[in-house]
């Protein structure tokens, strides 16, 4: 029987690693049906997008609201496919709000549901666990201390490795910095203030204004700001904004100054020394304050299980804090540096090989035999 797969992103970095994902099945099943709930990655890698994930992203338990519409609408189109059987598995990738709501009506509908990148309960909210673990069959985790939590309340867990190790080779430092338009022998900053309108909008004063005092006093020569082509970056003078991705700032950059999430990854995987600092809107992060179980925010520090990089959150960032805190990271030389090169070279080792996506759809191949 040919197979009937449906993969599920909610936001642009869902619609990434599904396009993997996608390409990673197709090569395991040529002739499988392959439906996505996605966006251009998916589409290019040979999914028939049912319908686009533009305008359901949402950051924050506020800034949700007013999407809610669109996703009843998607949950109950979805849930008439599934009552008449349209699939024989789903893959939902990451976004846990609304896909646990679509797995838990594929279940119902008698739909195997492998999961792939783990909602983050072992940092808030332990107890949902619970209810994730009756709506999926299966799950495979990116960040090796998830399967010891997930196994435990009784998922079947397979660690396939982080996708970020499967990446290409990065550019050079000196071909990064050339296509750039900057001297080899630049001192560089860079910026990650995010890539949702909120978080710039939040994050991007004080990162600018902390960025433009360690430029005069002589602390770095260029600043990179790793931007959107539809965000707002007010008062840009003197700094540059690179919209083609993060892997040429990176690869330029001797430190960052970098939102929570992927990008602290990024960063390590790259080698380049940090400052974590993120701000959520003010109602949002005080009903989490009393869900968090971890003590860091950042995955660097998460996954090495210690403090690697400094964080700043709420009112902690601001553009004095920024500068005391990047100043010493601009030293290639110093301790700061040093030290944090170090423990990016432990992160690395606990991330895994390459093959993140050839291993998930080995599993669905499992499942589909089954």
């Amino acid at each position: 029987m040919t197979p009937r797969i449906l993969v599920l992103a909610g936001e642009p970095s869902g619609d990434l690693h599904g396009g993997h994902v996608v390409a990673a099945l197709r090569a395991r099943f040529p002739e499988a049906t392959i439906d996505a709930v996605g966006g251009p990655r998916m589409a290019a890698a040979g999914a028939t997008i049912r319908r686009s994930i533009e305008g359901l992203s949402a950051m924050g338990l506020v800034e949700i609201l007013d999407k809610l519409p669109a996703h009843w609408r998607l949950l109950r189109s979805l849930r008439h496919d599934f009552d008449h059987r349209r699939y024989d598995l789903i893959i939902p990738v990451d976004y846990p709000g609304f896909h646990l709501r679509v797995a838990e009506s594929a279940r119902r509908a008698g739909i195997k549901v492998l999961w792939y990148i783990a909602p983050q309960f072992w940092a808030w909210r332990p107890g949902r666990a619970q209810r994730f673990a009756r709506a999926v069959d299966r799950l495979a985790v990116i960040l090796p201390f998830e399967s010891r939590f997930f196994s435990a309340v009784g998922i079947a867990t397979d660690y396939v490795g982080h996708p970020l190790v499967d990446r290409g080779t990065a550019p050079t430092r000196a071909a990064a910095r050339a296509s750039l338009g900057l001297p080899e022998n630049a001192r560089v900053l860079a910026l990650f203030p995010g890539s949702r309108r909120g978080e710039i909008h939040r994050l991007w004063p004080a990162y600018r204004d902390a960025a433009r005092r360690l430029l005069v006093a002589g602390d770095c020569t260029h600043v990179l700001v790793a931007a959107t082509a539809d965000g707002c970056y007010a008062d840009t003078e003197g700094l540059t904004l690179v919209t083609d991705g993060t892997e040429r700032v990176l690869a330029a950059a001797d430190a960052a100054l970098a939102k929570s999430g992927t990008t602290t990854l990024e960063a390590a995987l790259a080698d380049v020394p940090m400052v974590v600092a993120y701000r959520l809107n003010p109602l949002t992060f005080r009903i989490l304050r009393s869900l968090v179980t971890v003590r860091w925010a950042s995955l660097v520090n998460l996954v090495a299980d210690r403090e690697i990089v400094p964080e700043l959150m709420q009112g902690q960032v601001t553009a004095d804090a920024l500068v005391a805190a990047v100043r010493p990271l601009l030293d290639p030389s110093g301790t700061a540096a040093g030290d944090q090169r170090r423990g990016f070279a432990e992160v690395r080792a606990r991330l895994g090989g390459p093959g993140a996506s050839d291993r998930l759809a080995a599993l669905a191949g499992q499942m589909l035999a089954a």
